[in-house]
């Protein structure tokens, strides 16, 4: 694809993209797709769909207790749990504000590895990572932040994101669409938002502005972006997935360049 090209006016010293479609091909990549690049919270989708695949189980429930008094797994997924954004503190009650908690994926991650007797990280390898051959991905750390892949890897988790194997159709529809409803927040970048709508695990860009993906981008449009300058979008209306990495930190730059990206993408799988 024509559009991915835009990359090679990024200003960071590496870069890697790919356009997935909903049938799973790939519509096009750029750039050095097997090279490892450090997630940040672009590692919080791939810790939800574990936890998901932990729900199907029977391993936990989405609404069993699990964080501060009053919380669920349902209420970290969402963000909803009341936990502050990098410390185990409550900021306020369960299910009344959008607070976006690195520290509520660590809670998840340590309650499913109590319920599952098998730690987190490894868990995540054999719930999502094998089953989808994503061999160059890994989790050295914290379920919030810590993942490493590649563009070869996430190509095939956009996939999975379009066309579910590992998860019921039903499950990752909900997952995908918006839970807890009106709440406000602040979008990490991006300032407040009313409503600051998520999903479980996934920010859902409904109305948003500012946003980290394009003016063309459906409502529909979900997926997360890192901090470590990675985004990994899927858009339910185009019928596509697109996954960037970079080595630079998130900032203006990225701000500036990235919706240009997307609506580029999506320009050229319209025509």
């Amino acid at each position: 694809m024509e559009s991915l090209r835009l990359i090679e006016n990024w200003p960071v010293p590496t870069a890697a993209a790919a356009v997935v479609r909903a049938d799973g091909t790939v519509a096009g990549s750029y750039g050095p797709a097997g090279h490892r690049f450090p997630l940040a919270s672009v590692t919080k989708p791939l810790a939800a769909y574990a936890v998901l695949v932990a729900v199907e189980e029977g391993a936990v429930e989405l609404d069993e207790q699990a964080g501060p008094e009053g919380a669920t797994v349902r209420h970290l997924l969402a963000h909803t749990s009341g936990l502050a954004f990098d410390e185990h503190r409550a900021a306020a009650a369960p299910g009344t504000r959008r607070l976006y908690s690195n520290a509520g994926f660590e809670v998840l991650g340590d309650h499913i590895a109590k319920a599952t007797d098998i730690p987190f990280a490894e868990y995540l390898r054999q719930a999502v990572l094998e089953p989808l051959g994503m061999a160059s991905t890994d989790l050295p750390g914290s379920p919030a932040k810590d993942g490493v892949s590649t563009v070869a890897d996430l190509v095939r988790f956009a996939a999975e994101l379009q066309a579910p194997r590992l998860l019921a159709a039903e499950t990752l529809a909900a997952a995908t669409s918006v839970a807890f409803p009106g709440l406000g927040g602040v979008l990490p970048g991006y300032g407040h938002q009313r409503p600051n709508d998520w999903g479980l695990g996934f920010e859902i860009r409904d109305g948003k502005s500012p946003h980290w993906t394009g003016a063309a981008s459906s409502p529909r449009t979900f997926g997360h972006f890192g901090q470590s300058g990675t985004f990994l979008w899927v858009d339910p209306e185009a019928g596509a997935a697109c996954v960037a990495l970079t080595d630079r930190a998130f900032g203006p730059w990225a701000i500036e360049v990235w919706p240009a990206l997307t609506d580029a993408v999506l320009a050229e799988l319209r025509a």
